[in-house]
């Protein structure tokens, strides 16, 4: 068999074609958010999971399904979950929907072609999934209707946002919305158009905060990706921000926003100008950003997905106001020990004195920052904090840095029994050992990083 060649990224051919015109068991709900869980820290023996369902770089004629606890570490839950049994699947919109299922809304023609339709399946899992249907989005002269995205509203109305061109123009796109007319999601209202972020705008992501509605778009021209903001979900929007306005750079496409459990916003995004997926976090409603950092594992082989956050239980458990040890999960003769001010991984063992057991002891405590989370106080009351990313001990000085320094959030680990400790204020950072020390740093994605950064609770040795 021939192989299928790489799928292109669509705009490929906006690119380079100069004639062109310039121009599970969930515990909680927020409307709005793709199905997702409310922003805090899972409760003691829950767990976050985030799920995407991305079409791949190498075959855009089937998706995986991926899964991840932090929305940065994502693992290969499934591979080829679901074909269509006609046309492609590009740029899947995944949510889980009232009746506890997930469906997923897609583009059903490559880049090439002029399509008419998007796709829905359906997944009682998120692992098995059955087609639907295939809707003709009823545009006038449509010619091409891509990157459908889900968007449930506060009143629970469910929305798709489709990106479409006419035959007058068919590479200038302009955002519609449609509302879905029963709770099947089998029939939808005519597609109105998004007024106010125009023409030549593409891949439209929107969340609800209190009355605003935010809106992300690619703009086709400038090929960055904008943000507008509007009271009412059809608009007017107004476009608040242009150009490289959050350091992402250019020729990035596919937004999709979810919230994190310390309240910080993520979006996620397809370089597909360098092969590169992307994530940025903003802890102030979208004014400032980090630098985009690229998601580990999955660069260069998920394309465009959407995420569906949720609470789910069998997650780690770690009782608090209890003193405990913590061994590391690889280097089982090794603990969690206060050297000077800094936390390092010395061998404690029976022999070990008893000032070494004592320094090898610590209180486990309600996060400061977020109660779901935990924070460590040592034998002299001071907390254990990341400062320059390193582990040490200082005392409280009652500050809002030092508590959401001093938090880390539960995740499983890779033994049995074992956690992982992710930083509260730099989502995706956990403790880890590296030269038996400890060190708050990014996960790179590899079974090492997760063996690094997993200890395992043990009886106190003092």
């Amino acid at each position: 068999m021939t192989p299928r060649p790489a799928a292109p990224s669509r705009r490929t051919l906006l690119r380079t074609l100069a004639a062109l015109p310039a121009s599970a068991a969930l515990l909680g709900e927020a409307p709005g958010l793709l199905g997702g869980a409310l922003a805090a820290a899972p409760p003691n023996g829950s767990a976050t999971r985030y799920t995407i369902v991305p079409f791949r770089n190498s075959d855009d004629g089937t998706v995986d399904v991926y899964q991840s606890d932090d929305a940065t570490d994502f693992r290969l839950l499934r591979s080829s979950a679901y074909t269509p049994p006609a046309g492609r699947i590009r740029d899947a919109s995944v949510i889980r929907h009232t009746d506890g299922r997930y469906y997923a809304a897609y583009t059903t023609r490559t880049w090439q072609d002029p399509s008419t339709t998007i796709g829905f399946a359906r997944s009682p899992d998120r692992v098995n999934w059955t087609f639907l249907y295939d809707h003709t989005v009823p545009v006038p002269g449509l010619s091409r209707a891509w990157a459908p995205e889900w968007f449930v509203d506060s009143d629970g109305g469910v929305h798709v946002i489709v990106s479409c061109s006419t035959t007058n123009d068919e590479w200038i796109f302009t955002p519609y919305l449609m509302r879905a007319t029963d709770s099947a999601l089998t029939a939808w209202s005519t597609p109105v158009p998004l007024t106010g972020i125009g023409a030549n705008h593409i891949d439209t992501f929107i969340v609800r905060i209190g009355s605003t509605y935010h809106a992300f778009p690619k703009n086709e021209t400038t090929k960055y990706i904008e943000y507008a903001t509007a009271t009412n979900l059809t608009g007017p929007y107004t476009i608040r921000r242009t150009g490289d306005w959050a350091g992402w750079g250019s020729y990035r496409e596919g937004p999709a926003l979810v919230q994190l459990d310390n309240g910080a916003w993520r979006i996620f995004f397809d370089g597909y100008g360098d092969g590169t997926y992307y994530y940025s976090d903003s802890r102030d409603t979208f004014t400032t950003w980090t630098p985009p950092a690229a998601l580990p594992g999955i660069s260069g082989t998920a394309r465009h997905f959407s995420v569906v956050k949720e609470t789910v239980t069998g997650g780690p458990s770690l009782a608090r106001n209890t003193t405990r040890s913590f061994r590391s999960a690889n280097y089982p003769t090794r603990h969690w020990q206060r050297q000077s001010s800094l936390l390092n991984l010395p061998v404690v063992d029976g022999s070990s004195g008893s000032a070494e057991k004592q320094a090898a002891t610590f209180t486990v405590v309600p996060g400061l920052a977020d109660a779901g989370g935990c924070s460590f106080r040592d034998t002299t009351g001071a907390y254990l904090r990341h400062w320059d990313f390193r582990a040490r001990f200082d005392a409280n000085d009652g500050t809002r840095t030092f508590a959401e320094d001093a938090t880390f959030l539960l995740r499983a680990g890779t033994a049995s029994g074992s956690v992982r400790f992710e930083s509260y204020n730099h989502p995706g950072r956990y403790l880890r050992h590296y030269a038996y020390q400890l060190r708050v740093e990014r996960s790179d994605g590899t079974d090492l990083f997760r063996q690094d950064s997993s200890f395992v609770p043990v009886t106190a040795w003092a």
